[in-house]
């Protein structure tokens, strides 16, 4: 199989006849609409919570926004040696199931810690243990979609999990705001017993979430059906190292969405308002993922990758420049165009690049590097935001600059290693 050319077999399979958007989301898979149910499920668990924490750290226990990077950075970091080796180790053991039942279980589990949790410390072991089954269940879930779909369908098929995750996530942040208005009406910060009657809530669909796997998926591949992958960067090829390290340098500027809502915050949103910008951007980013991925499967995944960049870099030149809570809110809903465009299509190109039997190792790397970034990234983005010590730092503004910079660069990247891999596929087709 020629890894490198699947943009071009992308354009050819699209002159094809293809049915109808409908037809091809009833033709996929059990195990496509399994999986995207747990994640509907766990996202609705995981948003209500994790979308606020940020506020309960900053306006019940007063916390700076380097500690705030720090705990989100460490947090993403903690899971992204996991990723890395449970990709590995879905591949060696020819198994995808029970690993992301384990990681979905031990986030489910770590929910009800939220509620105790007085100090920033105990918060951050909570999401580190939340991050921790993340860590363990990211990589074999998207090789089980990956194996679970015919190539030319790879793009709806991400595209539709990434909707059905994002959906979760909106009505998550529906239910939080409810809570919200139910418990403090008149107030315009985030109180303790808010955060602790959302996190009770947000236990019941943390479990569902891990049922509905458990019961719904059926393994793709057979125990010892390949032979053991050795865990080793060079074995997924050039095209694929490629690929990483130019979106390593789009996250190394794309900090931890807590900032987005401190922004917010600091721009005048009241929790009822940011709750809101919330779910205006869920909603756009559902919306978009399905099409998107059926778009990626007839252009090809790059182009579409490469808008969603360039989108981001506006968005957070944005960010940076926004004078009011409404200029953030209209920003943010924009953001979920970005997310619609680049996240799932990001994942299947991933797909595209890497041989079968070295998927769960291929997904592993790619969300442990990004999750490693992570860590520099919103540290980074708090240090440039309140600085460190003395330093006083550049102000709100900056980290958002510093992540529009590295989006724009990402995507001339992007863009040179597609003409020269198109050149590459030209002389192929030549001799």
């Amino acid at each position: 199989m020629d890894f490198i050319d699947s943009d071009k077999k992308v354009g050819i399979m699209a002159k094809d006849h293809k049915p109808g958007y409908l037809q091809q989301l009833r033709s996929m898979p059990r195990n496509v609409w399994a999986v995207s149910l747990t994640s509907f499920l766990m996202d609705i668990s995981s948003e209500m919570v994790i979308n606020i924490l940020p506020l309960f750290l900053s306006n019940v226990l007063g916390v700076k926004t380097n500690i705030i990077g720090l705990i989100e950075g460490v947090a993403e970091t903690t899971s992204s040696l996991l990723k890395m080796f449970s990709g590995w180790f879905s591949d060696k053991i020819g198994g995808r199931k029970w690993l992301a039942v384990a990681g979905y279980g031990i986030s489910a589990v770590s929910k009800p810690f939220f509620y105790f949790a007085n100090t920033w410390g105990l918060v951050a072991g909570a999401r580190w243990a939340d991050r921790l089954g993340k860590g363990i269940r990211t990589a074999p879930r998207d090789a089980l979609v990956a194996d679970s779909i015919q190539e030319e369908q790879r793009g709806l098929a991400f595209g539709f999990h990434r909707a059905a995750d994002t959906a979760g996530a909106m009505l998550g942040l529906l239910i939080a705001l409810l809570v919200t208005w139910l418990v403090q009406w008149e107030s315009s910060l985030l109180t303790a017993s808010t955060f602790r009657t959302i996190v009770i809530i947000s236990i019941i669909p943390a479990f569902l979430a891990v049922l509905a796997l458990a019961i719904g998926v059926k393994e793709t591949i057979k125990k010892k059906q390949f032979e053991m992958p050795k865990f080793a960067f060079k074995s997924l090829g050039k095209p694929f190292m490629t690929f990483m390290i130019i979106v390593a340098i789009f996250d190394l500027g794309n900090s931890s969405d807590a900032f987005l809502v401190l922004r917010a915050q600091e721009r005048g949103l009241s929790i009822f308002g940011i709750l809101g910008m919330l779910i205006t951007f869920n909603l756009i980013y559902t919306l978009i993922s399905t099409p998107a991925g059926i778009l990626s499967d007839k252009i090809g995944r790059r182009r579409i990758i490469v808008g969603g960049w360039l989108i981001y870099a506006v968005i957070y030149l944005g960010f940076a420049l926004a004078k009011t809570g409404a200029h953030i809110w209209m920003l943010y809903a924009v953001y979920g165009l970005y997310y619609g465009l680049a996240y799932g299509t990001s994942k299947a190109l991933v797909a595209d690049l890497v041989p079968e039997t070295l998927r769960g190792t291929a997904y592993g790397t790619y969300n442990g590097i990004l999750g490693i970034l992570d860590l520099p990234a919103s540290v980074i983005a708090g240090v440039l935001w309140q600085g460190l010590g003395s330093w006083q730092g550049f102000g709100p503004a900056a980290p958002f600059y510093f992540g529009a910079g590295t989006a724009l660069l990402a995507a001339i990247l992007m863009v040179i290693w597609q003409k020269r891999m198109a050149k590459q596929i030209g002389l192929i087709h030549s001799v």
